[in-house]
């Protein structure tokens, strides 16, 4: 078995695959800079237990991170748990991936992986829209070459922003009204939040069609995204599990063990 850790912003998803079709258990846990990599073992290795996964029974381990402080003790942590040296997505990892940007250094890690992923399971051109923190567009031409992105704020911190920055405005739930029009002040922060992103991602993926001068497959991802999407007029295809699937796929790509070699 394989276990892949997606550190974000906000959470890190730990997740352990049998193969590439049987995805054996899915979890999360809130990021936490301050946590030593002894915090993160006993985080894990209780993980672990609670879905009943044998650590002996764990051969190999990757790390997409865009928290740098904390990947080095994940990475110690991982060792310590299931006994193995994690692979960490960056410099000398091979993808199979073409990058054409301005500094391929720059690429965040999550965005090689859902590019990786995209280009192996989806007709090209094609945007993927990773709704985290961030919102995230990430653009892969006709010829599956990673081309560029556009990023915005999440609807989180959207939501956060108005609340933290105003003196009436409360905290609300990341869920849609019913009507665009709200009628209370609730509703009219989710109505702004949840189809004013709907609306934007619609907006930027027509800008992007039309410089391209091709329709895309647009493919959506991250926590948020269940809230978002269904309320484009743009046609997503939901995908869960994409970076999760695409770190699995680096792992093969990448692994010393014979048992999981693409």
């Amino acid at each position: 078995m394989v276990l892949v850790i997606d550190v974000g912003n906000t959470n890190i998803v730990i997740a352990v695959y049998e193969s590439r079709d049987h995805l054996r258990m899915v979890s999360r846990i809130a990021t936490n800079r301050a946590w030593t990599s002894d915090q993160y073992a006993v985080e894990l290795d209780d993980i672990l237990r609670l879905y009943n996964i044998a650590t002996e029974d764990v051969s190999g381990a990757i790390i997409s991170s865009v928290v740098p402080q904390i990947t080095g003790a994940l990475r110690r942590a991982v060792q310590r748990v299931v006994g193995c040296e994690a692979l960490n997505v960056g410099p000398g990892i091979r993808t199979g991936l073409r990058i054409r940007t301005d500094n391929a250094s720059e690429v965040g890690s999550d965005i090689i992986v859902a590019s990786a992923a995209a280009a192996e399971k989806y007709p090209a051109p094609a945007i993927v829209i990773d709704m985290g923190t961030v919102t995230k567009l990430i653009i892969l031409d006709k010829n599956k070459v990673l081309c560029g992105a556009v990023f915005a704020p999440g609807v989180r911190i959207s939501a956060e922003a108005l609340s933290e920055k105003t003196a009436q405005l409360p905290h609300v739930a990341l869920e849609a009204p019913e009507n665009v029009i709200g009628t209370g002040t609730s509703s009219c922060i989710r109505s702004g939040i949840i189809y004013g992103h709907a609306a934007m991602i619609d907006g930027i993926t027509a800008r992007i069609e039309e410089q391209l001068g091709e329709k895309c497959s647009v493919i959506a991802t991250g926590g948020h995204a269940p809230s978002v999407y269904p309320h484009c007029r743009q046609d997503i295809i939901y995908d869960e599990n994409l970076l999760l699937e695409g770190l699995y796929m680096l792992y093969c790509r990448n692994a010393k063990d014979p048992d999981h070699k693409a």
